[in-house]
């Protein structure tokens, strides 16, 4: 009779022969059609020549100059450079390109490799390394404001946006994903699609200030926020780290806040519109108007997000963990990119006049991400209640926007003709 080792052997013998032979034979190193990558695939036909040739079309294919293009690959680099081995490695500057079109497109895998002529699992590899590789090397980028920085947000909604003691616009959006295998429907959303949550603050520039990416896409954004450290720390009162200040050409001192939707809680630090519509008095309509002058700052930075980066506005073709690494790669590249636009040319701006809402015209993102029902507005309404005190702060801002001081000359003219949402 066979002992216990010996049939143990057996067994792993046999398991060995069955994934030998079920294990697909690799025909080749390089399938035939990648064999002249070096001298005519995308990367050296179209690439290379652009940065010479063509400055406007590089900027649409990359987002980007070539001097930026240059740039970034000095962050990124010394994360995504290899080695030379038996065969000649694809070069940082070609994995930054293929991602970088990879992101900008939204276009499949397959299709990139093709162009690229490169293998379709060497181009999965190559996407999520150098979108680590973007997080990692843009980091600062991405870093919760500091010191002076929060004072110069606060400074920046009031002289773009008319909303004093402001330090950030705060909502959710749903970033759409192919279903995750045995995940039930704790990705589905109310929308009828698979997602997962990105969660984010951003500033009066459309730079993010700060982001949670991964969320249930099930969950409301009132729910993410809450369990969010961002939104932990600003619920108990936390954030912002600022002392109370006075309201411009006033003595009246009131807390920093942040704007939000009415999916959020009424807090002393974080403010919400009035709800309902009908009932309102006019100055509480006049503060509805004033604040979602502010609050639409975060809408349109996601518009912008999704317009640059198309593969934000599609379901992402790879695992949940790829695309919670891509999402955060199209967030450091947007506040990269946003950093410094006001320097450079109309042309070369990331975010050039026009792109997001302005005095009552629509944002040209919206024509762009048409059909996209991620950015559209949550229905998931919290059921918190709102502080007495959060509600006494709201009223002295309100009842500021009728002062000499906080008017503005236009405001009245808007809510006479409806128009509490137009920035």
């Amino acid at each position: 009779m066979a002992s216990i080792e010996e049939v143990v052997l057996l067994y792993l013998l046999r398991r060995h022969n069955k994934n030998n032979r079920n294990r697909r034979t690799r025909r080749w190193g390089v399938r035939p059609l990648n064999t002249t990558r070096i001298q005519d695939g995308e990367f050296v036909s179209l690439v290379l020549p652009m940065r010479q040739l063509d400055e406007e079309k590089h900027f649409e294919y990359f987002r980007m100059t070539a001097e930026t293009f240059d740039h970034l690959l000095d962050r990124v680099v010394p994360f995504i450079q290899h080695p030379a081995c038996h065969r000649a490695p694809v070069s940082a500057t070609e994995r930054l390109s293929a991602t970088l079109r990879y992101l900008s497109t939204g276009m499949s895998q397959t299709a990139l490799a093709a162009s690229y002529k490169l293998g379709t699992a060497t181009v999965s590899k190559i996407i999520k390394e150098v979108c680590l590789a973007l997080w990692a090397g843009l980091e600062e980028e991405v870093k919760c404001p500091e010191g002076a920085q929060w004072e110069a947000i606060r400074d920046g909604f009031w002289e773009k946006w008319n909303y004093p003691n402001c330090v950030g616009a705060i909502d959710g959006k749903h970033v759409r994903i192919k279903a995750p295998a045995n995940s039930g429907s704790s990705f589905f959303n109310y929308k009828g699609y698979f997602s997962f949550v990105l969660m984010a603050a951003c500033d009066a520039q459309y730079r993010f200030t700060f982001v949670d990416v991964g969320a249930f896409g099930k969950e409301s954004d009132a729910g993410v926020f809450s369990r969010s450290k961002f939104g932990a720390e600003l619920l108990q009162g936390r954030l912002p780290p600022l002392p109370c200040a006075p309201l411009p050409g006033t003595e009246v001192l009131t807390p920093h806040v942040f704007v939000a939707d009415e999916a959020f809680p009424q807090k002393i630090n974080l403010m919400r519109p009035y709800p309902g519509s009908q009932q309102l008095s006019h100055d509480q309509k006049v503060y509805n108007y004033r604040h979602s002058r502010a609050r639409r700052i975060i809408e349109n930075s996601f518009g912008i997000l999704a317009a640059r980066w198309r593969i934000m506005g599609k379901a992402m073709e790879c695992s949940e963990d790829t695309a919670e690494v891509v999402t955060k790669a199209c967030i450091a590249l947007h506040n990269f990119l946003a950093k410094g636009d006001q320097d450079l040319p109309e042309e070369n701006r990331y975010i050039p006049p026009g792109m997001a809402d302005r005095d009552g015209a629509p944002g040209e993102w919206r024509r762009i991400v048409e059909g996209d029902t991620s950015l559209t507005r949550t229905r998931h309404i919290t059921a918190a209640r709102a502080t007495q005190d959060g509600m006494a702060v709201r009223e002295i801002f309100k009842e500021y926007f009728q002062t000499d001081e906080g008017r503005l000359e236009w405001q009245d003219q808007h809510v006479r003709r409806g128009t509490l949402h137009n920035v």
